[in-house]
């Protein structure tokens, strides 16, 4: 179905710069709200997923390092999963509670890895899901190698100063409504990269979709707004 749909959407307005293709027009994508021109019809990328993906070729070695650079994925993402496993230059790890897919089955909170045994480590859209984000974040620090590096997006509320978590909402519909997913327990504002930086990191917030084309930014359908978290331990 999926080659179907991505042949059906061909065209030249927008590209998916993880595989190259280019549609007509992208897939509506939402739980409580659908976004429209947000899943790649080709890797079912979202705009997180693209926006990582330039960061990651055109700001970093990760595809071009010639020193073998030791991967922790939390949680892979699809869109990612089969093209860094095939890197050459990644030993590259996969690590969910679980999920079916990923090599390892492991909690964020008590991760089964040695201090300091990853270059890179990604862990995207998990730690709004963790209610001891906290404890996921000292084991993140952890395991990454001084000078590695990590990205550690959420759903953030880029207007709103200060996170936002109250355990008494338990109802579904009620939590999807407030945290934008009815298994999500906050909403991160601004202060999630002080909490970062509380951790240990050096964070920097990279505004990277503002820094880039405008029009580029529209035929890769990216969210113009977001922020990347990129953490680095020293």
């Amino acid at each position: 179905m999926r080659p179907f749909i991505a042949w059906w959407l061909k065209g030249d307005n927008f590209t998916d710069p993880i595989d190259g293709k280019s549609f007509k027009k992208l897939l509506p994508y939402g739980y409580e709200t659908q976004r429209e021109n947000a899943l790649s019809p080709s890797t079912l990328s979202l705009e997180r997923h693209r926006l990582l993906w330039l960061y990651l070729k055109n700001e970093t070695v990760f595809f071009t390092s010639e020193k073998k650079l030791k991967v922790l994925h939390i949680a892979p993402e699809q869109c990612f999963l089969d093209i860094f496993k095939k890197q050459e230059n990644l030993d590259y790890i996969t690590s969910d509670l679980e999920s079916p897919i990923a090599d390892i089955k492991a909690d964020i909170c008590d991760l089964p890895f040695k201090n300091e045994e990853f270059d890179v480590v990604f862990c995207n859209h998990v730690l709004e899901h963790i209610p001891d984000d906290t404890k996921a974040m000292q084991e993140l620090h952890r395991i990454l190698k001084k000078d590695g590096f990590g990205i550690f997006q959420i759903p953030q509320d880029v207007h709103r100063a200060e996170t936002f978590e109250d355990n008494s909402i338990t109802d579904p519909k009620e939590r999807a409504k407030i945290f934008g997913q009815y298994d999500h327990v906050r909403i991160y504002g601004l202060d999630y990269f002080d909490k970062l930086k509380s951790i240990g990191f050096k964070v920097e917030e990279a505004h990277y979709a503002k820094t880039m084309n405008p029009e580029l930014v529209r035929k890769y359908a990216l969210a113009k707004d977001e922020i990347l978290p990129v953490c680095y331990k020293y």
